[in-house]
């Protein structure tokens, strides 16, 4: 494994574990049982993943491929379970009020991994000069899992109404298609990812939202 693919590996396993967070802490919100959590956890980190694949005509998927993703996925929920389980006193007492920080910056990282790593599939793939395709499985990626979580959790998804989510994966997925050609994968993936998070951190500490009526 070459240098440039262990960084990417390692990316995406931070963006499973991030994600993966956010799922089993909603999860864990909402009061489901163990295995309501782990699924929660499990969509969030690999469900955008697998409707990439399907669409760039990857079969099977790469959760079912490869599965580091899933088992850590399963790791973090279970852990994170467990430990509430326990300290149940936390969601009632200081966690409470890092509740949405703590999801925050999971869905930050999270997006913003998954994002570039959606577009690097797209190039692995072959559509190296489809910039339209490259971009929207990147997005794809980066919202899809936090869209299924949500909607299995009975809520409205949190990219509808919460700050500037989809945008900022949008402009990290152009960011990244224009850095490609001229800096390669891995330089281009890290200005991407971090184009993401400061966009999300930026939209939440001034509280930037898109218009919407009402």
């Amino acid at each position: 494994m070459s240098y440039s693919d262990l960084m990417i590996f390692i990316m995406e396993l931070l963006g499973t574990v991030a994600f993966a967070s956010s799922g089993a802490m909603l999860g864990i919100q909402k009061k489901m049982d163990i295995f309501g959590v782990n699924v929660l956890g499990v969509t969030t980190s690999v469900g955008g993943g697998m409707i990439r694949d399907l669409i760039l005509g990857v079969n099977p998927p790469v959760m079912f491929r490869n599965s580091s993703y899933t088992i850590a996925a399963i790791l973090t929920s279970s852990t994170l379970f467990l430990v509430m389980y326990v300290r149940a006193q936390l969601f009632s007492g200081s966690l409470a009020l890092w509740y949405d920080r703590i999801m925050m910056f999971c869905d930050t990282v999270g997006l913003g991994i998954f994002t570039v790593v959606g577009c690097s599939a797209a190039i692995s793939a072959g559509y190296t000069g489809n910039r339209f395709l490259t971009v929207f499985v990147g997005v794809l990626t980066g919202v899809g899992g936090g869209m299924l979580r949500d909607m299995m959790a009975n809520m409205m998804p949190y990219i509808f109404i919460k700050h500037i989510y989809a945008v900022a994966s949008l402009a990290g997925a152009l960011l990244f298609v224009l850095l490609y050609p001229s800096i390669g994968r891995l330089g281009s993936m890290m200005a991407g990812a971090a184009l993401v998070i400061m966009i999300r951190y930026l939209a939440a500490h001034y509280h930037w939202n898109l218009p919407h009526i009402g």
